[in-house]
C-alpha cells in the first residue's frame, strides 16, 4: 500500500498518480481527512488515557472529598478513554479498507492512458519472410503431436489442453533453460506452493479489483496463484531482512492459474489465452532506492532469454492505467506473432516499490539499524505461451520446426517433425 508520510507530505504525487492510471483522483482529499480524523482521535484517546493513570495514582494518596471527586472523575475518564479509542479504532479501520483499494504510486516517466497508450522503446530482430502460407500455432501444434486442445476440453473444458510429445519437452526444455539461466545469474531456485491463503494474495495485491481473475477454493479458504509472485512476495512477510545481503533474488517455476473472466471471444484459439500455464518467474527485493536500476537488470535478463529463442520481438514501456495494482512501472516485451501479423506479450517485468511489502511487511535492517520496508520486483523468464512464438517464427513449409540452437541441448532434438497423431 502506499506510504501515509508520502500522502502527508506531498498529495499531489499521488492526485497526479491517479490521474496518470484514469482513476479518481478524489479518494486523496478523503484518505487525508480520514488520516487527520483517526490522528486526532488517537491523540484525544491518549491525552485521556494519560490523565486516567495520573489520577489513579492520586486517589491512593487522597482522602475524603478530593478522593470521592477523583473517584468521579476516574468513572467519567472511563467512559471518554473507551470512546475516544473506539473512534479511533474505527477510523483507523475505515483508512486501512480505503488505503488498501489505491494503487500503487506510478513512476516518473511512464506513459498516461490506459492499454494501447504504451510507448514502444526498441523493435529488436527482423520478422520471418515464408515463401509459403504460414501456419498458425494451434496447427503447427497439432501437426506436432505437440498440442491436444479437443482433449483437453474434454477432460478439463474450454481454455484448457495437454501438450505432448514434443509439446511436453519443448516447453520442459524451455523452462529448464530459463532456470539454469537465473541460476548462473545468481538467482536462487524455488519451486513454491500454488496454494496461497487470503492474505498473501491481498498483500501483493491480486484481489480488490483483480478478484475475478482468481481461483478460490472456499471451503479451504485458500487461492490458486496466477503467478509464483505471490508465494515468493510472501515468502519473507513480517521478517526483516539482512540489509548487507540484498538483493535476494528468487527464481519460482510453478504451475498458474487463471479464471480469464472477461476474455470470452478473445485469444479463443489455441494456447495465448488458457486457464493453466507453467512460468519461471524471477522475483527480487532489493533496497527502495535501488529499485529502478534492478529493474533494468530483470528486464536485461528477459532480453537475454529471448535472444536464445531466436524470435523477433519489441520491449514496450505500460502505460499507468494498464500497470495493475502493484506496479508503479511496468516494461513488457512482445514477441512477433506471424499468424496474427502482430505482437503478443512474452514476458513482463514490474516494479513495485515498496508497495507489497508495507501490506506484507517484509523490511531490512540498514547500517543504523533501523528498520525499512524493502522494494520488491518481479518478472518473467520463460512460458508456456513462449511456445506459440517458438513454433511460428520457426516453421518450415512441410510443417516442422527447427528447434532454436540454444534450447536444442535442453529438448533434445534439433527439429520438431509432423507425426502421425493419435
Amino acid at each position: 500500500m502506499i506510504d501515509l508520510r508520502t500522502l502527508r507530505e506531498d498529495p499531489d504525487r499521488l492526485r497526479a498518480s491517479q490521474r496518470a492510471r484514469g482513476e479518481d483522483d478524489a479518494v486523496v482529499e478523503t484518505l487525508l481527512d480520514l488520516d487527520e480524523r483517526r490522528r486526532g482521535a488517537l491523540s484525544r484517546f491518549e491525552s485521556l488515557r494519560a490523565e486516567q493513570k495520573s489520577i489513579g495514582k492520586s486517589v491512593s494518596r487522597a482522602s475524603g472529598e478530593e478522593k470521592a471527586a477523583l473517584l468521579d472523575r476516574a468513572k467519567e475518564l472511563a467512559t471518554q478513554v473507551k470512546s475516544a479509542e473506539s473512534e479511533a479504532e474505527k477510523l483507523a479501520g475505515e483508512l486501512d479498507e480505503l488505503i488498501q483499494t489505491v494503487p500503487n504510486i506510478v513512476e516518473e516517466g511512464a506513459p498516461h492512458g490506459g492499454e494501447d497508450d504504451y510507448v514502444v522503446i526498441e523493435e529488436v530482430g527482423e520478422k520471418p519472410v515464408f515463401d509459403f502460407e504460414p501456419r498458425d500455432h494451434l496447427e503447427l501444434g497439432e501437426l506436432l503431436g505437440a498440442i491436444d486442445m479437443e482433449r483437453g476440453a474434454k477432460v478439463s473444458g474450454s481454455r484448457f489442453f495437454f501438450l505432448k510429445g514434443a509439446g511436453a519437452r519443448l516447453q520442459l526444455g524451455l523452462l529448464n533453460m530459463a532456470m539454469q539461466q537465473a541460476v548462473e545469474a545468481g538467482f536462487i531456485p524455488m519451486i513454491p506452493p500454488v496454494l496461497v491463503k487470503p492474505e498473501s494474495m491481498q498483500g501483493t495485491g491480486f484481489l480488490g479489483a483483480h478478484a475475478s481473475e482468481v481461483y478460490r477454493l472456499p471451503e479451504e479458504d485458500l487461492f490458486l496463484v496466477g503467478t509464483s509472485e505471490v508465494p515468493m512476495a510472501a515468502y519473507h512477510a513480517d521478517e526483516i531482512l539482512d540489509g548487507a545481503e540484498l538483493p535476494y533474488r528468487y527464481a519460482g517455476w510453478s504451475s498458474c492459474f487463471r479464471r480469464e473472466a472477461g476474455s470470452y471471444g478473445k485469444d479463443t484459439r489455441g494456447i495465448i489465452r488458457v486457464h493453466q500455464f507453467d512460468k519461471v518467474e524471477m522475483f527480487s527485493y532489493c533496497r527502495p532506492e535501488d529499485a529502478a536500476e534492478e529493474h533494468q537488470r530483470l528486464l536485461a535478463w528477459e532480453k537475454e532469454m529471448l535472444a536464445k529463442i531466436e524470435v523477433p520481438y519489441r520491449v514496450i514501456d505500460t502505460a499507468a492505467g494498464d500497470l495493475g495494482t502493484s506496479a508503479a512501472r511496468k516494461f513488457d516485451c512482445e514477441a512477433w506473432v506471424p499468424s496474427q501479423g502482430c505482437y503478443r506479450e512474452l514476458t513482463s517485468t514490474s516494479n513495485c516499490t515498496e508497495f507489497q511489502a508495507r501490506r506484507l511487511a517484509v523490511r531490512f535492517r540498514d547500517k543504523d539499524g533501523k528498520p525499512r520496508h524493502v522494494a520488491t520486483l518481479n518478472g518473467t523468464l520463460a512460458t508456456t505461451r513462449w511456445i506459440v512464438a517458438i513454433l511460428e517464427n520457426h516453421q518450415r513449409a512441410d510443417g516442422s520446426v527447427e528447434v532454436p540452437r540454444a534450447l536444442r541441448p535442453f529438448v533434445g532434438l534439433d527439429v520438431l517433425e509432423p507425426v502421425k497423431v493419435r
